[in-house]
């Protein structure tokens, strides 16, 4: 056998993009040979010959550790943490004693506390990881060795292994289908795994192999296949099967992925082309990657910042330790001798350096870390038990599958979800139809009962009992006879490529290539027109019960270009007639000039099919004479048979004959979304993050869930397209739509009135192809070339659609930084016909573009990449595996949850995070700091003012518990409020509440404190004298008025700081400052010093101290001095510049204090009688939209007419589940902010959100979008209140406005239980000082009852 050295090259183009991605570390494999594969050489039964290539074998690893590495990588990963780096280098300092003030036990404990509880957490993680990936290498396949089929697991395979497939078996690795027990070597299968979509695909073997189905036959089979390297493109393979001196060509159609499952097909058999680790599926896969939040890589920066700092705290005092012990200790050497290792000042300055660093450390003490952990757990449990993200249906609660990113939630800006199981349902439903310009299936009016559900079976044996319709006029229609309505469904049981199996008289089983054609022939067959059967040349159907069997003469096949496809049939009259369904952009072209008038009306039906977000396709039908259909047939064999151009030849001959069609109607398919989808769209985009959607389908199935679930929304400005199909074109595409872009936002924001609104071309969907005439109508009014930095000003509502060919062409090093410039201006982008390792691709491209924190959420093993390469990756434990849950940080069970992760869960642990760092770092400073001003009294001779034990226990007793009931429970406004106000989430989109210049801030107040803890109790003690005249100036009653201030002053500030109360809240705080003076008691008592006389010295300080009036007077002064200036800051912070979540606290008020019965019902809120119904979400554009969608693929028709996909035998479908998916509800009122970018400082930039809970809302107004269309009424308008004249008169005029609005949303209110003002009983005073003034200005509104929970 002779194999042509010329071959491989038809794969370099594939194999050397391949090679630049594996040096980019893209591809998640490791190569096991030195030199890259070029390409692979795989001979039948021969595992010899094979090995020597050391392919990988079938064993898959996603775990990061194993028995032997953990300890050494774990403590790696850890100690990359600075904090942790710095803790063991105080360690080791604190073991030399000449150096050392404190015991080394003080940091070593808390130090392998902490590195233990990560290195528990991350074994756990791992540990699951292992038990998935022996859970799939475990699993048994049937190996073809030697004759004989054996029992092997998955991790045993080798590549030239033969392996035997059953129904229903996943595929263990990518095989070459040889034969199958399917006629003509066909096989089904589901490639949910790779590509999210369920419905059928078909794969064919090798002409040649497929008369190997005998067992003994296929153990002889030696052939030998020449093919590409192992890549990550799904969709393409290229290689050579050399047999018996002969080759045959291999293809896509040929293989058999790992990840797929093999449905309707008894037995397949299959080759091992690549195996584990090289199979397309785990190329698609990344690896697993070590995720810190953004605040942790913050900290590792404000760490080495503070050790900075204290190294410059130990240069001053050692400089001043040389300088006082050469100035003035030598004067006390008689009585304070030196060290015997010191025998100078220099080398004591040395030392004191050192000894001062380890004194001084406690400005970021270990227990920073300890707390941490235990917040971020506490927050995790929070998740984990929340009820309102727990699914009755399946039984599934949501799981913080980490407990390191939970504060991240809280500042996501870009989500990136799959489609297909994430946001649909993937079920469709015949929803609604046009038929001779009566529509039908029309929604029921909402403020009506719901009609009952049409019952078939008494009209009708043989229909399908899931089918869901409620019009019955449709079905008076078909009763009658109306000729139009049974030509309608006539059809709709003809014109398709689904395959029949009768397993029992009447009880039919439809396999559909596709969903869509499977619920148009269902509504068929209930309608009284049922496809029964077919074989290669005809089409037997029942017909109003009478069995009618047709003559199929050709099916016109439909493909992505055509978007439509036909059959021609002959009737038993023997009348030939072509039907033909498609998009209406393609359809109504094609239809005969008669029919104006009814296209015109069927064409409206068509668009409001569109903007209810349904699948639409078009309907009619062409008479054909026998001399047309003879000449039509002949031209089409030629085309049929033709050695070059068959494709284009055989789309001329489709063309000719699918002209002058009549046109019989519409129908239209709702692609089911999950529940809630549409409003926690809406919501999130409020929130001002930005949802991406990459998906494997194609364009048009994208773009109308696009619509459904109102990423897309008629009032959009323009949504573009790209198309283009090389790099040239794609760039051009790109840099017109920015172009367009900057036009009609100028256009927007001022050049309406110097007549530049013929630059507007209006609302709607453009086609790349057509951006070159859309420049035409630019050229009225050329803009200047815009500068980069323009795009982020852009202000219109675009939307962005570019395919999976052009997206490998935008995301090449020199075209990325274009297309994040023009995704990133749009509000919505959909990514379709995407790879695995696209979706990954294009995360990291705006992680290192934007440095924006990423989520990705998908439900199926073809999203564990993107999952894996997003800064937080969520899972939806659907129906297509928990691949992407294991490979999650959360889980649950439905799309619409991630609105309360986000807004709720997300904003209250980054809120709680932040107060809880800031508290953190202003106590520890304030602690510390004493020490620093007390070596310039004491002679720079590390000694330090508290004695160890309150040292020892001031972060983990007196001040650790209250901080971390701050940091567990607190909450600025209830979780109601949190997803009522969307806008509450951008601060920490904008990381307003702990940065650089708050952890300065913090710092400030820290020294401040402890400049007045030090020198106000140093100045007064001084000259203080006792009761008896004895002077208190000595170091003990010092230590403790200067200890007892200090504890008091952060308990004062943390009630302070502390916006939530609870029991917990009030336990640790006031329980804390007892335990302090019962500890300190404790420990001068004469008890302890007879029992320990060498370690308790001061018997009784403690009392003697705090029996002193002047001490408690020193405490109450430096309390006041510390605490009123804050008290006076916050005071004019709220009055003159609030925060948002100041204005929904006031709201809040406000709304307790009116709680009383009011008259007003809740049709204040509904619309007007001359408003739109509430049916339409937003207004129609001016152009229209084709709602065609059709998850159809190329080739069925083909095989059809060949009869190869006819078959004796085959297991049942399982049948399509109908569900009624809850429909969209008109809450959202939002004021559209200037600038998204800026932060939210006044009410007036944001209006409440809805919620999931609140039984009634104001609904939307024709012209308003809940995803940035402009909003009819303002707040200001609703309450009749005059918008701010400036930024001292905003927030009051804002928060009687928004209390208005808010009260006509809700008269329940919120149960007081706990929550309270965090300012304390001085800002409390303030705003309801100003709530009285409002509520005695402000008009009252209708308001609406509504319940409302307080959680954790």
């Amino acid at each position: 056998m002779t194999i042509p050295a010329e071959i491989p090259e038809k794969w370099f183009p594939l194999v050397l993009p391949l090679k630049r991605k594996k040096q980019k570390g893209l591809n998640g494999a490791k190569s096991k040979k030195k030199g890259a594969e070029e390409e692979r050489r795989v001979r039948a039964n021969d595992r010899e010959y094979n090995e020597k290539f050391q392919y990988a074998r079938n064993c898959i690893m996603t775990s990061k550790y194993n028995i032997v590495t953990f300890l050494p990588v774990n403590l790696f990963e850890q100690f990359q943490e600075v904090a942790n780096t710095y803790f063991l280098f105080l360690l080791i300092l604190q073991l030399i004693p000449q150096i050392s003030s404190l015991s080394w036990f003080t940091t070593i404990v808390p130090l392998a506390l902490v590195l233990s509880i990560t290195a528990v957490k991350d074994a756990t993680d791992d540990y699951f990881r292992h038990k998935s990936d022996n859970q799939v290498n475990n699993r048994q396949s049937q190996v073809l060795i030697r004759g004989l089929l054996q029992n092997e697991k998955w991790m045993n395979v080798r590549v030239g292994d033969i392996i035997k497939l059953e129904n229903k078996q996943f595929v263990a690795a990518d095989l070459l289908l040889l034969s199958s027990s399917e006629p003509h070597g066909l096989c089904y299968i589901e490639t949910a795994e790779l590509d999210g979509e369920t419905n059928m695909k078909v794969r064919q073997s090798v002409s040649v192999t497929n008369e190997l189905a005998d067992q003994n036959n296929l153990a002889s089979f030696d052939g030998e296949v020449v093919c590409e390297p192992p890549n990550n493109k799904l969709d393409r393979f290229c290689g050579t099967l050399y047999w018996r001196d002969k080759k045959y060509t291999l293809t896509n159609q040929n293989m058999l992925l790992r990840g797929c499952v093999l449905r309707n097909t008894e037995t397949c058999y299959g080759l091992v082309i690549f195996a584990g680790p090289d199979t397309k599926l785990m190329q698609n896969s990344g690896s697993t990657k070590f995720k810190r939040t953004s605040i942790d890589r913050l900290m590792n920066t404000l760490v080495l910042w503070i050790f900075g700092f204290l190294v410059c705290m130990g240069v001053i005092l050692a400089v001043g330790n040389a300088v006082w012990e050469r100035e003035v200790g030598s004067l006390f050497q008689s009585y304070l001798p030196w060290d015997p290792s010191v025998d100078n000042f220099l080398f004591s300055a040395f030392l004191s350096f050192w000894s001062y660093v380890i004194i001084l450390n406690t400005v970021v003490p270990i227990s920073l870390y300890v707390s941490v952990e235990v917040i971020r757990l506490g927050h995790s449990y929070f998740i984990n038990w929340d009820q309102e993200m727990f699914c009755s249906q399946c039984n599934t609660a949501a799981e913080a599958r980490t407990t390191t990113l939970n504060e991240e939630l809280g500042q996501v800006e870009y989500i990136f979800s799959d489609k297909t199981g994430t946001l649909t349902q993937n079920i469709m439903s015949f929803n609604k139809c046009s038929i001779n310009g009566q529509t039908y299936g029309e929604g029921p009016d909402p403020l009506e009962p719901r009609p009952k559900r049409l019952d078939f079976s008494p009209f009708n044996p043989l229909a399908d009992p899931d089918f869901c319709f409620y019009d019955d006029t449709l079905l008076e229609s078909v009763k009658v006879g109306d000729a139009h309505t049974h030509k309608f469904f006539r059809l709709l049981a003809l014109c398709h490529t689904v395959m029949s199996e009768e397993k029992s008289e009447g009880e039919l089983v439809y396999k559909a290539q596709s969903p869509d054609e499977g619920a148009l022939v269902t509504a068929a067959r209930n309608f009284g027109f049922v496809f029964r059967s077919r074989t290669p040349g005809t089409i037997t159907t029942t017909e109003m019960g009478q069995p009618v069997t047709y003559t199929l003469l050709a099916i016109l096949d439909f493909n992505n270009i055509r978007k439509r496809m036909s059959v021609i049939v002959r009737n038993p009259e023997g009348r030939i007639c072509l039907y033909c369904k498609g998009a209406d952009t393609v359809l109504l072209e094609r239809l005969h000039p008669c029919d104006q008038e009814l296209m015109n009306v069927t064409s409206d039906h068509l668009h409001e099919y569109a903007a209810d977000g349904l699948r639409t396709l078009a309907l009619a039908y062409r008479d054909l004479s026998e001399d047309e259909w003879e000449a039509w047939s002949e031209s089409h064999r030629c085309a049929d048979k033709a050695t070059s151009c068959r494709e284009d030849r055989l789309a001329a001959t489709y063309e000719h004959i699918e002209q002058d069609m009549m046109l019989l109607g519409a129908t239209a398919i709702e692609d089911k979304l999950q529940e809630g989808v549409p409003e926690t769209i809406a919501v999130l985009s409020l929130a001002n993050i930005k949802i991406w959607v990459l998906t494997g389908d194609k364009q048009e199935t994208a773009v109308n869930i696009g619509y459904s679930c109102k990423m897309l929304t008629d009032d959009m400005t323009e949504v573009f397209t790209i198309s283009g199909n090389t790099v040239h074109s794609v760039r051009q595409e790109l840099r017109t739509a920015r172009e367009r872009m900057i036009v009609l936002s100028r256009t927007r924001e001022g050049g309406k009135e110097e007549g530049t609104e013929g630059c507007f071309m209006g609302n709607g969907f453009r086609e790349g192809e057509g951006m070159a005439g859309a420049g035409a109508k630019q050229l009225q009014c050329p803009p200047p070339p815009p500068p980069s930095n323009l795009m982020d000003n852009i202000s219109g509502e675009f939307a962005l659609v570019i395919n999976g060919h052009s997206l490998a062409h935008a995301l090449e090093a020199d075209m990325e930084t274009e297309f994040v410039s023009t995704a990133c201006a749009c509000k919505a982008v959909i990514c379709c016909r995407v790879t695995p390792l696209q979706k990954a691709q294009v995360v990291e491209l705006i992680k290192k573009h934007k440095k924006a924190v990423t989520l990705a959420i998908g439900d199926g093993a073809n999203d564990v990449s993107m999952i894996k390469s997003a800064h937080i990756g969520v899972g939806i434990s659907g129906q297509e595996g928990i691949q992407a849950v294991l490979a999650s940080d959360y889980s649950f069970s439905q799309f619409r949850f991630l609105q309360r992760l986000l807004l709720v869960h997300g904003r209250w642990s980054y809120l709680r995070m932040c107060r809880f760092l800031c508290y953190f770092f202003y106590k520890n400073f304030a602690f510390t700091m004493v020490h620093f001003w007390f070596g310039f009294f004491c002679g720079f001779s590390a000694q330090t003012v508290y004695d160890q034990y309150f040292i020892t226990l001031y972060n983990i007793v007196y001040t650790s518990l209250p901080v971390l009931a701050m940091g567990i429970f607190d909450q600025d406004v209830p979780d109601q409020r949190s997803l009522e106000y969307p806008k509450l989430y951008e601060p920490g989109q904008l990381n307003l509440l702990f940065n650089k210049r708050e952890f300065f801030i913090c710092i400030a107040q820290g020294i401040y404190t402890s400049v007045v803890l030090f020198f106000v109790p140093c100045a007064v003690l001084s000259d203080a004298t006792q009761s008896t005249g004895e002077p208190l100036a000595d170091y003990q009653t010092f230590a403790v008025t200067t200890a007892t201030a200090l504890v008091i002053v952060v308990s004062v500030q943390i009630a302070l700081d502390t916006g939530f109360w609870t029991v917990i809240n009030h336990v640790f705080v006031w329980g804390s400052l007892g335990c302090y003076f019962c500890i300190m008691f404790a420990l001068h008592s004469q008890t302890l010093f007879l029992i320990f006389p060498n370690q308790f010295h001061f018997v009784g300080s403690a009392q003697s101290t705090l029996l002193q009036p002047v001490v408690w007077l020193t405490i109450a002064l430096a309390t006041t001095i510390c605490i009123v200036p804050v008290l006076a800051f916050r005071f004019l912070k709220v009055d003159l510049k609030p925060q948002l979540s100041d204005t929904v606290r006031y709201t809040q008020l406000v709304r307790q204090k009116k709680r009383k019965p009011m008259d007003c019902s809740v049709e204040g809120g509904r619309r007007g009688p001359g408003s739109v119904s509430d049916g339409r979400l937003g207004a129609r554009g001016g152009s229209r939209r084709s709602g065609y969608a059709f998850a159809h693929q190329e080739g069925f028709g083909e095989l059809i007419t060949s009869g190869k996909n006819m078959r004796l035998s085959s297991l049942a479908l399982a049948s399509f589940a109908s569900r009624h998916s809850s429909s969209w509800i008109d809450t959202l009122r939002r004021k559209k902010p200037a600038h998204v970018h800026t932060p939210p400082s006044a009410s007036g930039e944001s209006s409440p959100a809805p919620s999931c809970v609140s039984g009634s809302a104001p609904p939307l107004s024709n012209s308003s979008s809940a995803l940035g269309g402009s909003q009819d009424t303002t707040i200001e308008e609703e309450t009749g209140s005059a918008p701010a004249q400036s930024a001292q008169t905003a927030p009051a005029q804002s928060l009687a406005a928004s209390e208005a609005a808010a009260a006509g949303r809700s008269h329940g209110g919120d149960s007081p239980g706990g929550w309270s003002i965090s300012l304390g009983a001085v800002q409390e005073a303030l705003l309801r000082w100003r709530a009285r003034a409002a509520a005695s200005n402000s008009p009252r509104s209708p308001s609406v009852p509504m319940e409302t929970r307080q959680h954790e």
